[in-house]
């Protein structure tokens, strides 16, 4: 069991990662996935996210500590546990970011992270498949990305109403400018989920210098003399090492990644020693600066068909069925959200500070099923949260799920911007073509007054969700709180890497996904520089 690059995580970063640093053959390569292959069925149909969230055989099931932003409460944090990750069981929303994200990684320290400099790693790893007016977008990588094949009136009316509010049409958010109402785009080929598994690893499969290992947790990275030499892993329930000879890439995830270093004896030695771990390197900054978008969900009532009153029966799933069968369409290829906005809460801020996921159903979570009644959802998250947590170990023990303190609205900013996202909610409800179809607000309802802060606030406490991107926790830069360095490299320890949302300084403007997969083409290159 020894290899040049051993990678831990098959996720959306550590499938790019495996597929460029084997294809040309130079090298060899182990791929470790603690979760199984990615044979369930529902994780391919696009909406399979309502089986396989929740679902301890595709889902890590973390849950969060009881976090006072949010009333106290602790809420599931889904996170994949499968060939792909959480590429595997996610949304499937294909947002690249603001261009001003990455600048701002650069003017923190982070040399190489621009705009400019990530822009060709978002177009390598993808085929879009609608236009490109702007000459931004990829067409010839291995991730397809799609306008929706499905449609529904109350998601076009919502788009319609936003636009006679004031707000303009954006035909790609993904272009040269973010700002703007319109429709999601989604990693989708055809009628099927396109995870980093199906567009990195499938192609990749049959590479004899790459080896991919399901149900294989790593335990920790074994370091002598302050080298990474490679992992510990159980592997199909067997203790295991595998040699790295080049170096390790740790690609498990905002909490994976982390966890392993921390277990490896690299973090603040003031959290590792009491729990009996040998310190390897004080690295003060792992698991801090946890970040995350927290999705307020207003709910409205309407006259108009949606999801919840098209499946409320047997005989109308299978129809449904039958339909995705013969033609790949119909409501099974729905994402997460099918209308999407980037606005500004304020005319004078430079870019948009809040998201919209427009849905043409209603449910209180994921796997609990629709409401009975015909509703939409406008769900509306902050960009970019000043508000930022931590991870802490509970135990030496991997199987010992860290504890999760998300730390959510925990400044003024905060809580001020979803205050106005959910008055902008409400505020499009107001116009045509969108008024006249809604019967009722369902949430947060008349009991929450249109102009009542207060009231507002409180019910988004009580009601608030993740919407599944935490970030952050193995950040990059060059300050004392930094895990990487720009090349992505562990500090205090040479010939080992991190590469996944964890190592983002700030959180990207919008889902995370892409900018994952961007992190993993990018790494990869940085790797195969550093090798020659």
């Amino acid at each position: 069991m020894e290899f040049d690059y051993v990678i831990v995580g098959a996720g959306s970063a550590g499938c790019a990662v495996a597929a460029r640093l084997s294809e040309n053959g130079r090298y060899s390569v182990a791929l470790l996935e603690a979760g199984p292959k990615d044979t369930n069925p529902w994780i391919h149909i696009p909406v399979g996210y309502f089986r396989t969230m929740g679902n301890p055989k595709t889902d890590w099931m973390y849950k969060t500590q009881a976090d006072p932003g949010i009333a106290g409460r602790s809420i599931p944090w889904p996170r994949g546990r499968v060939l792909g990750g959480s590429s595997s069981i996610n949304g499937l929303l294909y947002v690249r970011g603001q261009p001003q994200d990455f600048d701002t990684w650069a003017q923190m320290g982070c040399t190489g992270w621009s705009w400019d400099d990530v822009l060709p790693y978002f177009k390598r790893a993808e085929t879009w498949n609608g236009q490109d007016a702007s000459g931004l977008r990829g067409d010839a990588g291995p991730l397809s990305v799609q306008s929706s094949r499905l449609s529904r009136d109350i998601v076009d009316h919502w788009v319609q109403a936003g636009i006679a509010a004031g707000y303009c049409y954006n035909p790609d958010y993904n272009g040269e400018d973010q700002e703007g109402v319109g429709y999601f785009q989604m990693t989708m080929k055809g009628g099927r989920r396109c995870s980093s598994a199906v567009a990195y690893l499938k192609p990749a499969r049959g590479r004899k210098n790459l080896t991919v290992l399901t149900d294989a947790q790593t335990q920790k990275v074994i370091v002598r003399d302050g080298v990474a030499t490679g992992v510990q892993a159980v592997i199909d329930g067997t203790l295991t090492t595998l040699t790295a000879r080049r170096e390790v890439i740790l690609s498990a995830g905002a909490i994976g990644s982390p966890q392993i270093l921390m277990l490896s004896g690299i973090g603040d030695q003031n959290d590792l020693k009491p729990l009996g771990i040998d310190m390897v390197a004080h690295v003060p900054g792992v698991g801090k600066n946890l970040q995350d978008h927290l999705q307020a969900r207003p709910v409205f009532k309407t006259n108009l068909s949606t999801i919840n009153v098209e499946t409320d029966n047997l005989f109308k799933q299978a129809m449904i069925a039958v339909q995705y069968a013969l033609t790949g369409r119909g409501p099974m290829t729905m994402a997460a959200s099918l209308g999407t906005a980037f606005l500004k809460t304020e005319a004078h801020l430079e870019t948009p500070d809040i998201q919209f996921h427009i849905q043409p159903f209603s449910a209180d979570a994921p796997g609990q099923g629709a409401h009975k009644f015909s509703a939409f959802t406008a769900s509306v998250l902050q960009l970019r949260p000043e508000s930022a947590g931590h991870l802490a170990l509970k135990s030496a023990d991997i199987a010992d799920a860290p504890e999760i303190h998300p730390n959510y609205l925990a400044t003024e900013t905060d809580c001020r911007t979803i205050i106005k996202g959910v008055k902008i909610a409400r505020r499009i409800a107001q116009f045509e073509p969108l008024k006249s179809h809604i019967t009722e607000e369902h949430a947060p309802g008349k009991g929450v007054g249109f102009d009542d802060d207060d009231a507002i606030l409180d019910w988004v406490r009580r009601k608030a969700v993740t919407i599944y991107h935490p970030t952050g926790t193995c950040k990059m830069g060059n300050d004392a709180m930094a895990v990487v360095d720009p090349r992505l490299r562990v500090r205090g320890v040479s010939n080992l890497r991190v590469a996944d949302c964890s190592i983002m300084p700030i959180i990207t403007s919008g889902n995370t996904n892409a900018p994952a997969i961007m992190i993993g083409e990018k790494v990869s290159d940085m790797i195969l520089q550093d090798a020659s």
